[in-house]
């Protein structure tokens, strides 16, 4: 029976002439509701917005810092490398070439003893002396936390007497990387539940003081999306709102952030600033939206 009242609400529907003065009407009446839902709520909106705007600062600058953080392990990892020296009379072109076959190898590059023991001898002024050093594969990764697993797989090619990374460093840029993506994670987390409580008990003041009015729009037959979007449109204003003020202190950290990379000659990441600017106004927009559907959802029977 639902069924097939559902079958003729659409087909009346396709028979209904568009009328998109109607339509617009509707629109701006919604969103005059949003607006004076948001004056209703008075000195709340300041409240709710700073507090808001707090926790999205947070969350914006840990996510810039992580994005420098992310260029500095991803520059320091090009430069991390594996020395694998060969044995005497091992064929350097064959070692090579076995090596490339190995997953996650970046680049290869070979150093004759002759040319490591001419360098040597420059440097320390040595002569007549037999060249003690071995042909020396420099072994280059595509990410740093892949360099265990490609060491583990040299040690086993035959002609392989000896190889060496600089383990301590590498393994300082995995914790590094894994403490920032994890508290990433939870301010993320935290970030949302803060937001969406806010909003959710905002909205529920918002509800409380309308509840007449809103059963009111129900006897008289008014769709529930046209209760709803009002309310929907509050919570992403504040997020939207929260967001535009968080955005402010990003250019404070900027400059300090382009001179520690001007210092250690890394690049600046592309787009760095612009990410998280559209990234923080999706977020809070998004939060404020679904903190205002969940109350909706939990205090208003629509």
């Amino acid at each position: 029976m639902e069924n097939s009242r559902q079958q003729l609400k659409k087909t009346v529907k396709k028979h209904i002439p568009k009328d998109w003065l109607c339509d617009l009407r509707i629109a701006y009446r919604i969103l005059m509701e949003a607006v004076n839902d948001i004056k209703r709520t008075g000195i709340i909106n300041v409240v709710i917005i700073t507090t808001m705007a707090a926790i999205l600062t947070i969350f914006g600058l840990l996510f810039r810092f992580t994005l420098s953080l992310s260029t500095f392990a991803s520059e320091l990892g090009n430069v991390l490398e594996i020395s694998v020296y060969l044995k005497s009379g091992t064929s350097t072109s064959i070692a090579k070439d076995r090596i490339k076959e190995i997953k996650h190898v970046h680049t290869v590059t070979l150093k004759t003893k002759e040319d490591s023991w001419s360098s040597l001898k420059q440097e320390l002024g040595l002569h007549d002396i037999e060249n003690p050093l071995p042909d020396t594969l420099r072994v280059k990764v595509d990410k740093p936390e892949n360099i265990n697993s490609v060491f583990n797989q040299i040690k086993s090619i035959q002609g392989v007497e000896d190889l060496g990374y600089a383990k301590e460093l590498a393994k300082k840029m995995q914790v590094a990387t894994h403490v920032v993506n994890t508290t990433m994670i939870f301010v993320i987390i935290i970030s949302a539940a803060l937001t969406i409580t806010i909003i959710n008990n905002t909205i529920q003041l918002v509800i409380q003081s309308r509840k007449e009015e809103i059963e009111i729009m129900r006897l008289m037959g008014v769709s529930n999306w046209y209760i709803k979007t009002p309310l929907v449109m509050q919570g992403a204003f504040y997020g939207f709102v929260s967001s535009v003020i968080a955005v402010i202190p990003l250019s404070w950290i900027q400059i300090p952030l382009q001179n520690m990379h001007k210092f250690f000659l890394i690049p600046m990441p592309v787009y760095a600033q612009n990410i998280v600017i559209i990234t923080l106004l999706i977020i809070g927009t998004t939060f404020g939206a679904i903190g205002s559907l969940l109350s909706i959802k939990k205090h208003l029977q629509v």
